[in-house]
């Protein structure tokens, strides 16, 4: 099949279209279909279980193959196109395979201005890789993402969907470093970590079976409740979470409050600088 010049390096083929997606092997087509009949149990509708079912297949190669998709429409009587749309549309489905732990690095507003610009440049750098690309080892993909609600603990990285919050360029290169090298690292806070196959099996919804995961998975962090304390009468907790300052042996560092935590002195609570008009420029 040849292109024409204005075809040539722009990734776009005007050739035959692509031929049907090949089925999976008959014991991984078995095995899938006893699970996916398992999710579409679950709601009044069948196709209400598309997201999960992405994730199933997720769960199996690591990112949502066209042979998944083609899974997910047989199964719930879609096409094609209308899978396609759903999976192309949530950026929790990879398109195209991705490491055994996917570091994202929130670089929203509150997250880049503490930081988190930074990290993701030094990652970059650290790793040898691009925004949504894999190392080598295929160990790590990195990516930048959107804010995931934790702006009481920013910089936030995710690993796998699970909080490394307080972070900074040294203790995020740790991080990926104890990832690559098979050392064990614990997240601030949730669920213990596990392999990007098994967070989507999970999300999936299929129960975590490893001992303690579902007692350690916890809920929002102290700072993010502190509104919630204040409401019902109780006094905040005033530390909220240590950064992540060395490997899984160090010592406790010292007391770090969240950088949005520490009550701030203004013209409306401080008496010796009152609100009032503000002043016009040069008086």
């Amino acid at each position: 099949m040849t292109t024409t010049p204005s075809e040539q390096g722009t990734g776009v083929s005007l050739g035959m279209p692509q031929l049907p997606a090949p089925d999976y092997p008959a014991d991984v087509r078995a095995r899938l279909d006893a699970d996916a009949k398992d999710v579409i149990a679950r709601y009044p509708g069948s196709r209400s279980a598309l997201l999960p079912l992405l994730h199933l297949v997720q769960s199996e190669e690591g990112h949502v193959t066209r042979t998944g998709m083609r899974f997910c429409a047989e199964m719930l009587g879609l096409t094609t196109a209308e899978v396609t749309a759903v999976a192309t549309f949530y950026t929790m489905y990879r398109r195209k395979p991705s490491g055994d732990y996917q570091v994202g690095v929130c670089t929203n507003t509150l997250c880049a201005v503490m930081g988190g610009d930074a990290i993701f440049d030094e990652l970059k750098q650290h790793l040898g890789v691009g925004n949504d690309e894999t190392t080598e080892d295929g160990k790590i993909t990195l990516e930048h993402i959107e804010c995931n609600a934790a702006c009481d603990f920013a910089p936030v990285v995710m690993v796998n969907w699970e909080f490394f919050d307080n972070q900074t360029p040294e203790s995020a290169k740790r991080l990926v470093d104890d990832l690559r090298a098979g050392v064990p690292v614990e997240p601030t806070r949730g669920a213990p970590l596990c392999t990007y196959k098994e967070t989507a099996r999970i999300l999936a919804g299929f129960p975590d079976q490893r001992p303690g995961a579902v007692e350690a998975s916890g809920g929002a962090g102290p700072a993010s409740l502190i509104g919630l304390r204040l409401a019902k009468g109780e006094e905040p907790q005033p530390r909220v979470v240590h950064p992540r300052t060395g490997g899984p042996q160090d010592e406790a560092p010292a007391e770090h409050l969240s950088s949005h935590d520490a009550p701030q002195e203004t013209s409306a609570s401080d008496p010796a600088h009152p609100a009032g008009p503000a002043a016009e420029e040069g008086e």
